[in-house]
């Protein structure tokens, strides 16, 4: 019997369910991509939305996830189907599927419970565990506490304070830095007791976030190369989608949603020329329309319910027609 840890549902709660279910209208026979499927709560939702006919490819890069989805998509059959897979290699999954082009798209950024509760992931720092944070541990890439202990000051410090976005990311470096010459970094709560430790004590106090959150952010990040996933899902995905396709969004951080705001932006404009020169040259077309002028928040009834979706902003864009411009 499935125990209240395991089951989707009481792992993850999807945020901004109902929003992105009423913007992205699903309809019956439609085909539809879950680019981060985690608990397949936002799946789900489109199948039951969306009605007969419908199919949805869920991507993941989390093994866990793909399992703990898999028990929640089993009523619907071969109505769904799960690729293990990075949202930025959606091509391979659609063209195994036989789908040229999809009816909509969603995206949920960042860590999900899943990462965040069990502290043998490592993207905890109130969580005992490895230094890990690789949301795919098979997939070759170098874990945190590589970063930690090999990485130069240089590095280290512009993770910090690109990705993390931490004021006081050079003072952190260097806290890292003397430790690691002491003995290697290998836990979660080692990390975030050296990041705690070097805040100034008024600050610790007056923070209405542990230390260490900022910190563990640009991290992940980096470890994940994040960002540049993002970059290579939205210069690609307008290709795929049929005139009134609609994209969301959903971003938990400043980078993130700056990312897709410009992208979004980019996409609906006619021609990259510069402004001074009078005939385009370059031929360019706008591909998507944006449907959301300002980003759209979780009500106060759902940040009371799940904390955690009160930095969460959606944005959502369509396919625009062959013949607009």
């Amino acid at each position: 019997m499935e125990s209240n840890e395991t089951k989707p549902e009481k792992v993850h709660t999807s945020v901004l369910l109902n929003e992105v279910i009423e913007w992205l209208a699903p309809k019956p026979g439609g085909l539809y991509l879950d680019g981060t499927l985690g608990m397949a709560g936002h799946s789900s939702a489109i199948l039951d939305a969306a009605g007969e006919g419908a199919q949805l490819a869920g991507l993941d890069r989390d093994e866990q996830a793909l399992k703990l989805a898999g028990t929640r998509l089993e009523p619907y059959g071969e109505q769904a189907h799960r690729f293990h897979l990075a949202f930025s290699k959606f091509e391979a999954a659609l063209d195994e599927l036989g789908w040229d082009t999809i009816d909509g798209v969603v995206l949920d950024l960042g860590v999900s419970s899943l990462h965040l509760d069990r502290g043998e992931r490592g993207f905890s720092f109130i969580k005992e565990g490895p230094l890990d944070m690789r949301m795919d541990p098979a997939g070759g890439m170098p874990p945190a506490s590589s970063i930690i202990n090999k990485g130069s000051y240089s590095d280290i410090n512009r993770i910090l304070k690109l990705y993390g976005e931490e004021p006081l990311a050079s003072r952190i470096t260097k806290a890292i830095i003397k430790a690691r010459e002491e003995k290697k970094i290998t836990t979660t709560l080692e990390l975030a007791s050296i990041v705690e430790k070097a805040y100034p004590a008024k600050r610790r106090a007056l923070s209405r976030t542990h230390p260490a959150t900022k910190t563990f952010q640009g991290l992940r990040i980096a470890v994940n190369s994040e960002l540049e996933e993002l970059q290579k899902f939205l210069q690609r995905i307008p290709d795929r989608l049929n005139p009134g396709a609609r994209v969301a969004i959903i971003s938990f951080h400043s980078l993130e949603d700056r990312i897709v705001k410009k992208a979004f932006k980019a996409e609906s404009q006619n021609c990259d020329c510069p402004p001074m020169q009078p005939i385009c040259t370059c031929g360019k077309v706008k591909r998507l329309n944006i449907l959301s002028k300002k980003p759209i928040l979780p009500t106060q009834e759902e940040m009371a319910v799940n904390p955690r979706s009160r930095s969460a902003k959606l944005r959502v864009a369509e396919r625009a027609a062959e013949h607009e411009s």
